[in-house]
């Protein structure tokens, strides 16, 4: 594989959190099919892309928030072909109508608890007549179209194989032929991993100002931890709907933050050269990418923390030289102890855990450089790397199922209110 085919597929901007910004872009599919006043939409979906549409922010929106208001965007948008940024498309227009529409509870959503893959099934009504559209498998991948009932032919629309995700062809490499993959970046892979590194840095930055003055002052702390907060900042920003596009890695933006502005800090300001920097990159990019097929592109466990920590760990240790075994150790370390971190949906409170996993990244890469590592006779801990991962997916899987149909049922409780927020500190 070559890194700048990898990228095409895993490196993608996205403005606002991608969960939502699928489930807006089938609406907007399903709806731009038909004419006339849009009357009702309805939404099947699976667990985890419920999850991460339920609270959080949507960019442009006017501070709107939700998988409803989500939904009755996507059905008002009246570009289909904006992908990850189709939220750009939002006006006061289609912020009026996707209100009436709540207004009016013509927005209802159906999670199918059977679906373990990204599910978003669209149904809307409109004055000229009824669409449906699917997408399924990865956030874009438009899988039908109907009008009237009648399946329109979509060759134009479908993905296709050379544009599919490859996570899953990476999860079967060795962190070795990851690291392999990485040293053989063309100065365009290079240059293109440094401006979206870029990028993401700077929602990073604005975060901060988002966030009290005694977080955001980073004068007098020490490295890790200004590097820490900056990524928590970054997406807290980004949950909050804040109108920055930034790079998605694996189909997450907080992935994307998580994985690259670490290791664009750290190596800028311990005085390592660009190409060195952007090598670093594609190794946190990879391993990534990598490791998330094996949790689920939407997941039980938190991808930030078991996915893009890791991702961290074994780049910075790409970074200082070290070698496999520092490598083995590094993943061992962050395995041992973020593993089983859960997702309750995309939300500001991800920051909060970006941070935590840039702190485990840190803390885990320096015993690795140092010969300490957990050893493979505690916990879910492997012998090395490979068997790490391979403990990390059955926990993620079969092990959290019960764990991720309580959370499903704790958020419709919220949401049909029967958990009172009275209580609850603001």
């Amino acid at each position: 594989m070559q890194l700048s085919q990898i990228l095409d597929r895993e490196w993608v901007p996205a403005l606002g959190c991608t969960e939502p910004a699928s489930v807006a872009c089938a609406a907007a599919n399903a709806s731009n099919l038909i004419d006339g006043a849009v009357v009702s939409v309805h939404l099947v979906c699976d667990v985890r892309l419920y999850k991460n549409c339920y609270a959080v922010g949507i960019p442009h929106s006017g501070k709107r928030s939700g998988i409803l208001w989500t939904l009755a965007i996507g059905a008002c948008l009246p570009d289909a072909t904006a992908g990850l940024q189709c939220f750009a498309g939002i006006t006061p227009d289609v912020l009026a109508a996707a209100g009436a529409l709540i207004d009016a509870r013509a927005v209802t959503v159906e999670v199918d608890t059977t679906k373990r893959e990204l599910y978003a099934d669209c149904r809307v009504v409109r004055t000229g007549g009824r669409s449906r559209a699917v997408i399924a498998g990865d956030h874009t991948n438009l899988a039908r179209l109907e009008r009237d009932g009648v399946p329109i032919d979509l060759p134009h629309a479908a993905r296709s194989s050379t544009n599919a995700p490859v996570g899953h062809e990476l999860s079967r490499l060795t962190l070795e032929e990851l690291v392999a993959i990485a040293a053989d970046a063309t100065p365009g892979d290079r240059a293109r991993l440094i401006a979206g590194a870029e990028r993401n840095l700077a929602i990073a930055r604005h975060g901060l100002t988002l966030l009290p003055e005694s977080f955001r002052t980073l004068i007098g702390l020490d490295q890790m931890t200004r590097i820490s907060r900056l990524v928590c900042a970054g997406v807290y920003a980004r949950m909050s709907g804040e109108d920055f596009v930034v790079m998605s890695l694996a189909g997450s933006g907080n992935k994307g933050i998580t994985a690259t502005v670490p290791i664009l800090l750290w190596g800028r300001e311990s005085g390592f050269s660009e190409e060195r920097i952007a090598r670093a990159l594609a190794v946190s990019c990879l391993v990534t990418a990598a490791t998330t097929p094996r949790l689920g592109r939407l997941s039980a466990v938190c991808g930030v923390s078991n996915a893009a920590g890791i991702g961290v760990a074994v780049a910075l240790v790409d970074l200082q030289d070290g070698d496999a075994q520092a490598r083995n150790r590094a993943v061992n370390n962050l395995v041992g102890n973020v593993a089983g971190m859960i997702c309750d949906g995309a939300k500001i409170g991800c920051g909060l855990k970006a941070m935590t996993a840039v702190d485990a990244a840190f803390r885990s890469t320096s015993l690795a450089l140092a010969g300490v590592g957990i050893p493979y006779s505690d916990g879910i801990v492997g012998a090395d790397a490979g068997q790490s991962f391979d403990h990390l997916e059955r926990i993620a899987g079969p092990g959290m199922q019960a764990m991720d149909d309580e959370i499903l049922r704790i958020m419709q409780e919220k949401l049909r209110g029967a958990c009172s927020p009275a209580s609850a500190p603001q």
